[in-house]
């Protein structure tokens, strides 16, 4: 791990050389037990080129049966689903996520990172809930799960049924007023530890079939495609202003719920959008902000988070 100074925020650029120490998934995945934990993932692995077991990563639905046996295997969480056409999150990116905002809520004191007395509030949870689920299976943390859309909150409450442990750890709310984030759905006594977001970031469904095509590229598959092989409805992958207006949006509400939340994050995925939010947040007196790069083989993550208290 290194780090180097960047005058734009108020702490180092942590850079990561790999997925974080702590998660299970660093070392790759060993399809024989996960077929054998999830028997439906069997009928997905084959030997690859170079004569190891795999899975063609453009196929959806093996991408969906490899989260679900990685999801049972690790995590105890059995019967994840989404339902056709849905946002299917890589699962070693999403835990890495958790356990960096872990380490952010750690700093100072070893033990708060973990228990149920950490609140986190997970926006936009989409159907596949999955950053509510990974934290409250691997932390114990209490969540809030919010999603504007009524179907994704039902799918995760069936997923939720099915395990329940869960039940008490996992709170779902409907946001009423698509143009807003926090409002709605954090009460007035209600105080969390952090949000966690995965925001939209293309701006129109020409953009995100356009960065699906990319995606396909990068893992062999040239022909062009109009299906997103993983998945995402309107308001997972795309929004009016693309992902530097949403960010504009959640800072600039975020300031008026600074005494209810400890520290604010959000998954910025194209690197020119970091700028402008961190000069919003100079401009709105955030007395702490960081950008957390995350690295899942070519692909570079970033975290920003940032406190007003």
């Amino acid at each position: 791990m290194t780090t180097h100074k960047n005058p734009s925020v108020d702490k180092p650029v942590i850079l990561k050389q790999g997925l974080h120490p702590k998660n299970l998934h660093r070392h790759g995945y060993d399809f024989e037990l996960l077929a054998n934990t999830y028997p439906l993932l069997k009928t997905f692995v084959a030997e690859n080129a170079y004569g190891n077991l795999s899975i063609d990563f453009a196929d959806a639905n093996a991408v969906k049966a490899l989260n679900a046996a990685l999801l049972e295997q690790y995590y105890g969480i059995v019967g994840w689903r989404i339902p056709a056409g849905f946002l299917c999150p890589p699962i070693p990116g999403r835990v890495d996520y958790v356990h960096y905002v872990a380490d952010l809520l750690a700093e100072g004191d070893k033990k708060v990172g973990v228990g149920s007395d950490i609140k986190l509030l997970d926006i936009g949870t989409g159907a596949n809930g999955i950053y509510s689920l990974l934290a409250s299976k691997v932390y114990g943390w209490r969540c809030v799960a919010s999603d504007i859309d009524p179907q994704s909150l039902a799918n995760v409450a069936a997923v939720i049924d099915q395990n329940p442990g869960l039940k008490s750890a996992i709170d779902l709310r409907l946001q009423p007023e698509k143009s807003r984030i926090f409002a709605g759905i954090i009460q007035a006594d209600e105080k969390f530890d952090v949000s966690v977001c995965n925001p939209p970031f293309h701006a129109s469904l020409a953009d995100a079939l356009k960065g699906n095509q990319q995606k396909r590229n990068n893992l062999g598959v040239g022909a062009t495609s109009s299906a997103l092989n993983f998945g995402g409805q309107n308001a997972e992958l795309w929004c009016k202003g693309g992902e530097q207006k949403f960010l504009r949006t959640m800072i600039k509400e975020s300031r008026e719920f600074s005494a209810q939340c400890r520290w604010f994050t959000s998954l910025v995925s194209k690197s020119e959008n970091l700028a402008p939010a961190k000069k919003l947040l100079r401009k709105l007196a955030a007395s702490d902000i960081r950008e957390i790069e995350m690295k899942q083989g070519n692909k570079i993550t970033r975290i920003l988070a940032w406190t007003f208290g």
